[in-house]
């Protein structure tokens, strides 16, 4: 069951106007916060891959909370959507988006800033991770992160929200988009991205409304260079036979197309729309949480000219 979002958490900055209003259920408890500036934070951007982690550091007004939750038998993606939702309602980029085992387990927990126990507890098994963005991912205007972990009867939130005077990429990092758009960075920089938000009718092909910025930027993106080609992929879990879910994977990325082509006015001849079913999972089947960051639909690169 999907938390009901009812009570306000304001993050307070030195700079308020920045400030975002997340919402929290109303049993929520804010267990410490600590607010900072001008000060740094390394957001992660990526997932930790092969000993390294792909970060921003942004220097500004720096706000961290931990919020625990009086709950039991729910996922910590469970926990994290409204929060995820309403971020991409804010006009965010959603630019990570992972749990426990597609972000790196361990070597992520630990490689990321967490506010100290008592106050955050974070289950190695059991977590989620989201990073958002305003403005170009090489530089943003703002930057919040999510970490959502569950035990057996609470669950545990920290939202850290930095508002940007300054920003500095990590070592080696790729050069930016000069849109300044962060889907196109992630496409031009890693050759795909995940498109976060989008909302699809369970085991159908129809795409609601949610994950318009989403779907907005990448519009933007493909009318600033209409060189580029990309193609849509699908993915499903592991549920079902896999000609069925390579079928309905594909299609979930037509209905995307479509949605571009018919809303946005994009070519067709930009976006090709393919289905991989459950054969390039990002996290095990074994689990809800997993199953769930396995079905997605991802914008790859093709070409820019």
């Amino acid at each position: 069951m999907i938390l009901r979002v009812t009570a306000f958490v304001l993050l307070a900055f030195a700079a308020p106007a920045a400030a975002v209003e997340l919402s929290l259920p109303q049993s929520a408890r804010l267990t410490v916060e600590r607010n900072t500036g001008p000060d740094s934070y390394v957001a992660p951007v990526g997932p930790f891959l092969n000993g390294t982690l792909d970060t921003v550091t942004v220097e500004g007004d720096v706000a961290r909370s931990a919020w625990r939750l009086e709950t039991s038998g729910l996922t910590p993606l469970q926990v994290l959507r409204p929060l995820r939702s309403q971020l991409t309602a804010a006009g965010y980029d959603i630019v990570l988006d992972c749990g426990a085992v597609a972000c790196g387990g361990f070597d992520f927990r630990f490689a990321v800033e967490t506010l100290p126990g008592p106050n955050m507890y974070v289950n190695i098994r059991s977590y989620h991770f989201v990073t958002a963005v305003q403005g170009p991912l090489t530089a943003p205007t703002s930057i919040i992160t999510v970490l959502a972990s569950t035990a057996a009867s609470s669950a545990y939130v920290q939202i850290i929200q930095a508002d940007a005077v300054g920003t500095v990429r990590a070592p080696g990092a790729p050069a930016s988009d000069p849109g300044g758009n962060a889907i196109a960075e992630l496409l031009l920089s890693q050759g795909h991205a995940v498109l976060g938000g989008l909302d699809f009718t369970s085991g159908t092909a129809t795409l609601g409304d949610a994950g318009a910025g989403t779907l907005e930027r990448l519009a933007t993106f493909l009318k600033d260079q209409p060189t580029v080609r990309i193609a849509l992929v699908g993915h499903t879990d592991s549920v079902g036979a896999l000609d069925p879910n390579i079928a309905l994977s594909r299609s979930r990325a037509a209905a995307v197309r479509d949605r571009l082509v018919e809303s946005y006015g994009i070519s067709g001849d930009q976006i090709e729309a393919e289905g991989m079913g459950y054969l390039a999972p990002v996290a095990s089947n074994l689990t809800a949480q997993g199953r769930e960051d396995n079905r997605r639909v991802e914008a790859v690169l093709l070409s820019r000219d």
